[in-house]
């Protein structure tokens, strides 16, 4: 084995945490090779049996592979294709972007890299809210100054403007997300207005020259709002936000094509143009054949709204059942709680057993590892816990992903679940 110190990587490879989510993953795979019956809802992804993705989406992806769609694509992405997304977003939010102020990749994870690349240098002070996803990642591969800021349960973790506007002068980018993940929460239009309010308040006292404060929007969750939930944008509530606003979006988790890996950015063309050159020289294209799929299907309007409705109705069944079986076992007495879900695939759950004893070893849990761990080996339940996302480490709330969830083992999940923390002394 080589030895790391003779042969030291760079300080921001050697310094970069690695993913608290693949680490789980790996005693997951473990439990369950040993044939051990694991309730596993950790992943923000879909089952593909549960949940395919389209089915003329596939035709299409076919169809486009047997015409030899298979060389490069455009560095920017394929024009029909950004027409159609362009159509697409201005149908369904009203934002009106013209194809030149789109950029295609491979899925939303690099084109978040390559906003950072393009608007933040080495020190730039980057402010986002926590629990929020690989913020914090994209921070240090940019060597940035990661402001992270702790959201509240009273709040559905959704930041606000007081807890924002300490931390916003100076600032080169606010990262937001909604619907958040790992929450499922999502900004109400009074909430995000408060903050962009800030944001033009922040870039109104800036001097000419100096490098603005902007706002990357993730709203790749934002086709999946249930119930009175409605998705709201900084540039619909702000128009004068547009030229500092990139939004972060994608095919992956409406249409459930995690792995057909089509994302697409869109925001002020000078901003988009770097970042094309940025993903270009790291070969981040989204493959040609399945952007030519995907402007064939997203033309398709009445398969596109059916997908959507029945993925939403699908999801939010599964969703509601979790939610109503959290709030059973709190009317039990037991130290659970959930808040209501309202988007995307995950739903907020709190088990509060730090400090409790397992009766028959006298085991104190006394961290939160030790309750994942507890979770994990006496109900076979795999959460995500928000000190995964950046959360404090005694954070007791967790991320339950219900993508590769089959809606019938519900109960059992539940019953194991309640025989776990009967195995607990009373408080």
């Amino acid at each position: 084995m080589i030895d790391a110190d003779l042969f030291p990587v760079s300080r921001m490879a050697g310094s970069l945490q690695g993913s608290e989510i693949i680490r789980l993953a790996g005693e997951i795979n473990e439990k369950i090779r040993k044939g051990q019956r694991i309730y596993n809802f950790t992943i923000g992804d879909f089952d593909p049996a549960l949940f395919p993705i389209p089915a003329l989406l596939k035709a299409e992806i076919v169809k486009a592979y047997e015409k030899n769609h298979s060389n490069y694509p455009p560095a920017n992405g394929m024009l029909e294709l950004r027409n159609e997304v362009s159509r697409f977003i201005e149908e369904y939010q009203g934002l009106r972007y013209s194809p030149s102020e789109f950029l295609i990749a491979g899925g939303a994870r690099p084109l978040i890299y390559a906003v950072f690349q393009t608007l933040v240098d080495p020190g730039d002070k980057v402010v986002f809210p926590v629990p929020s996803w690989n913020n914090n990642h994209y921070s240090h591969l940019s060597a940035a100054q990661a402001v992270m800021v702790e959201t509240r349960p009273e709040n559905n973790f959704m930041p606000t403007a007081e807890e924002l506007r300490p931390h916003l002068e100076g600032a080169t980018l606010l990262a937001l997300c909604s619907p958040l993940n790992p929450t499922g929460t999502t900004f109400t239009k009074e909430g995000l207005r408060e903050i962009c309010s800030l944001v033009v308040e922040e870039n109104k006292r800036r001097a000419p020259g100096q490098k603005p404060l902007y706002l990357m929007y993730d709203q790749i969750y934002w086709a999946l709002t249930y119930g009175e939930t409605q998705h709201v944008d900084p540039v619909s509530l702000f128009p004068e936000l547009r030229p500092y606003t990139l939004f972060v979006d994608g095919l992956s988790k409406a249409f459930a094509a995690t792995g057909v890996r089509v994302g697409w950015a869109f925001g002020p063309e000078h901003i988009i143009e770097p970042m094309k050159s940025i993903l270009g020289h790291v070969g981040a294209w989204a493959p040609k054949a399945e952007q030519v799929a995907t402007a064939a299907y997203l033309s398709n309007k009445g398969s596109v709204k059916a997908f959507i409705d029945e993925l939403r109705e699908r999801l939010s069944r599964r969703l509601s059942a979790f939610h109503e079986g959290f709030l059973q076992l709190k009317a039990e007495g037991f130290p659970v709680n959930s808040i209501a879900p309202q988007a995307a695939l995950y739903l907020t759950v709190n088990i509060d057993l730090k400090g409790r004893r397992i009766a028959a070893s006298g085991q104190v849990l006394e961290t939160g590892a030790d309750v994942t761990r507890f979770l994990l080996d006496s109900a076979g339940l795999a959460i995500v816990p928000f000190y995964a996302f950046g959360a404090s480490a005694d954070s007791a709330w967790y991320r339950l992903s219900v993508g590769t969830c089959r809606y019938e083992e519900i109960p059992e999940v539940f019953q194991a679940l309640r025989a776990s923390l009967n195995l607990l002394e009373k408080a």
